[in-house]
């Protein structure tokens, strides 16, 4: 996957079931602010709080909503491998390219642990994969050898999605891997520099409410225009940060909330971000306009 992607929220209505309707309008003004593909069910579409039924009308809305018009990557991973590999062999592919595979959480298990893992996943998958190597969240790092073996040994999987926000294990990576192998940039901030390294786009949060600026800063950087890149990076750079003071997807959601995209509602155990945050949104906003 090269270029923009959108990790897309999941927006609720007041009793906290799915709002069809606002997810609707949220891939059209993704779509329209020119973004290359969008991520059903990654962690800022909140999948750990949805039943498998919700789930699944998620993944065929999207797709259907989508209409071929840009990529569609559907999240699927988990920390029970047995479970991940059943939910690849059922899943529908229709509308789909890719499917994104976080590493296992919470068992932190070890380095032959993740990459076996991830044989069983690729075996079960009928899509190429993309790793997700996000260890703030997994408690447990999945190093450059690691991600090297899989992608030379699983010829489906294709590119890893890296949020480690360690600059060697990129560069390492980058020099490295097989061809054809990419490596997507994991955090909005650090987008623009990591694409001077060498990666082919990202998984955006930010992009949810600013997809047209932010994809623009993304195809500049692709084609070495930096200059003008980075205006664009600088004009969102203060609410990158913001939007993760108090938690993902809670910062997003309430700028998408304050252009009248979503309700500002997330699920227990998330909670709405605090007092300090919203006020620091506020304020970039105005600026903004």
């Amino acid at each position: 996957m090269i270029g923009t992607g959108i990790a897309l929220i999941t927006p609720f209505k007041k009793d906290l079931s799915i709002d069809f309707d606002a997810l609707s309008n949220i891939i059209e003004h993704c779509i329209s602010g020119g973004v290359e593909y969008l991520v059903a069910l990654g962690t800022t579409g909140e999948s750990v709080t949805l039943t498998k039924e919700e789930k699944k009308k998620i993944y065929q809305f999207v797709a259907q909503q989508a209409k071929g018009r840009v990529a569609c990557v559907a999240g699927i991973g988990g920390n029970h491998t047995a479970e991940v590999t059943e939910m690849l062999k059922s899943f529908n592919v229709k509308g789909y390219d890719a499917v994104l595979s976080v590493s296992p959480y919470y068992n932190k298990p070890n380095q032959e642990g993740i990459y076996q893992h991830y044989r069983e996943v690729s075996k079960a998958s009928k899509l190429p994969i993309i790793l997700y190597n996000v260890p703030g969240r997994t408690g447990s790092n999945m190093s450059a050898a690691t991600t090297l073996r899989i992608a030379k040994d699983c010829k489906n999987v294709i590119a890893i999605k890296e949020a480690s926000g360690q600059p060697e294990q990129f560069m390492d990576l980058l020099a490295a891997k097989p061809k054809g192998f990419n490596i997507i940039s994991g955090d909005d901030n650090l987008t623009l520099p990591f694409l001077a390294m060498g990666m082919c786009g990202v998984i955006s949060v930010i992009g949810n409410a600013y997809p047209r600026e932010f994809s623009t800063m993304v195809r500049l950087g692709l084609n070495g225009n930096y200059d003008e890149a980075r205006l664009l990076h600088y004009k969102l750079y203060e609410m990158m940060k913001a939007i993760f003071m108090d938690g993902n997807p809670g910062g997003i959601k309430y700028v998408m909330n304050k252009m009248k995209l979503c309700q500002n509602l997330v699920r227990l155990p998330l909670s709405t971000v605090n007092t300090a945050t919203r006020q620091r949104i506020d304020d970039i906003m105005k600026t903004m306009k």
